[in-house]
């Protein structure tokens, strides 16, 4: 693991069980002895909490443009006071969701584009970027069907009530960005069942950590003979 800590993020179109996956991910890691800071978008911070509540809900009219300010309202502090402190730690970071899903749900469903997100990112995110990104991949009229029928208690968010159009864009905009950045964003088959889905997580984490451990120790080694 890089000296500096670990960023993983999980992502996909609502319903295809990324808080479970980051449960049982968090899990796995812990029994490997890692010291993991499990959090989720929006929220990880009072703040971002009470932007939560704006964002998830179906009540309230909010401009794309709207939408994309308050997610990086809700950012700004959870960079700032929990991924960013962590990271400096030395600790992994899994978190449900982050900036990618301001690229994919308001720049590409939304139709805003990627540069006017890119420039709310680069201020508040700047070099804060996933290491790893898992993203869950389901048809979207069974991800839609799965989230409509939680029991959630707080019924239907904004982004399932924005219907299945809405949804297979979303879809295509993590299809998209996982074919532009193969080595770091990792599509995985969320139709199986829940402990299939776990262990293929778990295989590609496990690779990628080995991976990374592997390259950090070629670097301290070629920085100690350099000296």
């Amino acid at each position: 693991m890089k000296s500096h800590g670990f960023f993983i993020t999980l992502e996909g179109i609502d319903g295809t069980g990324k808080s479970t996956q980051l449960r049982r991910l968090v899990r796995h890691l812990r029994k490997q002895g890692y010291t993991v800071r499990a959090t989720r978008e929006p929220g990880g911070t009072p703040v971002g909490e009470k932007v939560r509540a704006i964002l998830m809900g179906e009540k309230e009219e909010l401009s794309a443009l709207a939408e994309l300010a308050l997610f990086y309202a809700a950012r700004a502090p959870h960079v700032e006071k929990v991924i960013r402190p962590a990271l400096a730690r030395g600790e992994l970071v899994v978190s449900d969701r982050f900036n990618d899903c301001s690229f994919v749900y308001q720049g590409y469903a939304r139709g805003l584009g990627s540069r006017t997100v890119r420039l709310l990112d680069r201020a508040i995110c700047g070099p804060t970027q996933p290491d790893l990104t898992l993203v869950l991949d389901l048809d979207p009229r069974v991800a839609l069907e799965r989230a409509l029928g939680r029991d959630s208690g707080s019924g239907t968010s904004r982004f399932e009530a924005a219907g299945i159009e809405f949804q297979r864009r979303a879809r295509a905009g993590y299809l998209a960005l996982a074919r532009r950045e193969p080595h770091r964003v990792w599509v995985i088959d969320a139709g199986r069942s829940a402990k299939e889905v776990e262990a293929d997580i778990g295989r590609v984490v496990d690779e990628v950590l080995g991976a990374s451990r592997q390259l950090s120790v070629v670097s301290r080694q070629f920085s100690v003979r350099r000296s």
